[in-house]
């Protein structure tokens, strides 16, 4: 790109991306949110799977776009093509229907970061796209990219039965079993677990969720930053893949061990009283008031009001901070706080803004997330504040 002296901009490390789609219309669209970003560049199109794949390798591009439904070769086909030749961060473009969110799921686990629902014709919709598109894009942008996950843990011999899933991928870590003894009961109990995610998150899950053990004493809640529409196939994957009991939540759902709960997009999750003990509560706040709808925040600190230092936070990979304020609480009530490292991180900024503000009692990599969970359970609790 040619620039004129005196551009104060002209030594500046510019984000090379490649725009896949297979509408000229969405490609001039996608194109126009980033021409006038600072520190971005449209390095080039490419109208189906195969000629992204040779735009990859001939412009060698630092992030990709790539379209999930294209004819020929798709962009499933085009993200595995891509990450086997030339590992490229790629962001999915999704339509937002369930064959949408499954087809972009598995995109994930074939490598792809992270995805944005593709613009409507609505304005402020278009809008929220192009700030999600753009910080997505800076996040990943300068990734340096490992091998592709090769599917979730293994669960242990023991805990399958002749109704499970077909055969998974090796595990990358050895399968898990609750230790003995394990605080079930009374004050010195842990009560529940609860876990926030962003970029890189759907893909981290599939590692976490799958190696925890089936008689997990406390249930587990997870908020995954998605759209409305995401939520409920990543819960059914995450359950056609684990011992647990994984589902979205629901207002009014009791909360029981073994099970795994994934807030709903487009609903803020809390805690509650109900007729048998604890359960989901659902709300949906005024337009504009978080930032992010699921919170993690919002989660953990109705955990930490709730259950105080009975409460387990863990922390993964995404950007942003979201999570910190709710972490805090939860320390601050004499809870036990986990941190995903930076080396496994996608992204390092959740996980990063609790480890500076001191809140974390733990950092272990992706694979030793399970684990530090097992083993947090299997002691009391360092406070029954």
């Amino acid at each position: 790109m040619v620039r004129r002296a005196g551009d104060t901009r002209v030594n500046e490390r510019r984000i090379r991306v490649v725009i896949v789609d297979d509408s000229a219309f969405m490609r001039r669209a996608l194109a126009r949110m980033l021409e006038n970003e600072p520190g971005l560049e449209v390095a080039g199109t490419a109208n189906s799977g195969e000629e992204a794949i040779e735009r990859v390798a001939l412009l060698r591009p630092d992030v990709v776009t790539m379209d999930v439904e294209m004819p020929g070769i798709g962009g499933l086909e085009a993200v595995r093509a891509i990450m086997r030749t030339h590992p490229t961060p790629i962001i999915m473009i999704s339509a937002v229907t369930r064959e949408g969110a499954e087809e972009t799921l598995r995109a994930l686990e074939l490598g792809a970061m992270d995805f944005i629902p593709k613009p409507t014709a609505a304005y402020m919709d278009i809008l929220k796209v192009a700030r999600d598109l753009v910080a997505k894009l800076r996040a990943v942008g300068g990734t340096k990219l490992m091998p592709p996950p090769r599917g979730p843990a293994a669960a242990p011999a023991a805990l399958r039965t002749p109704s499970a899933v077909a055969p998974r991928p090796p595990a990358p870590a050895p399968p898990l079993t609750v230790p003995s003894p394990i605080w079930h009961t009374g004050r010195d109990a842990y009560e529940i677990v609860t876990l926030g995610t962003s970029t890189g998150g759907p893909v981290a899950l599939s590692q976490v969720v799958p190696a925890l053990p089936a008689d997990l004493p406390v249930p587990l809640v997870v908020v995954q930053h998605m759209p409305p529409g995401f939520t409920r196939p990543l819960a059914e994957r995450l359950n056609a893949a684990s011992h647990l009991r994984v589902v979205e939540g629901e207002e009014g759902l009791p909360l029981r061990p073994g099970m795994a709960v994934i807030a709903p997009a487009g609903r803020q999750l809390a805690f509650g009283r109900g007729e048998g003990g604890w359960v989901c509560r659902l709300f949906i706040e005024p337009a504009g008031h978080s930032l992010h709808v699921p919170s993690v925040d919002h989660m953990m600190t109705s955990a930490a009001s709730c259950f105080g230092g009975r409460s387990v936070g863990v922390i993964m990979t995404g950007m942003g901070q979201d999570g910190l304020e709710g972490l805090k609480r939860i320390k601050a009530a004499g809870g036990y706080v986990v941190g995903q490292d930076e080396a496994t991180c996608v992204v390092y900024g959740m996980p990063r803004a609790a480890a500076l503000a001191g809140v974390v009692d733990r950092v272990v990599s992706l694979n030793g997330v399970a684990g530090a969970i097992v083993d947090a359970l299997a002691g009391p609790p360092p406070s029954t504040v």
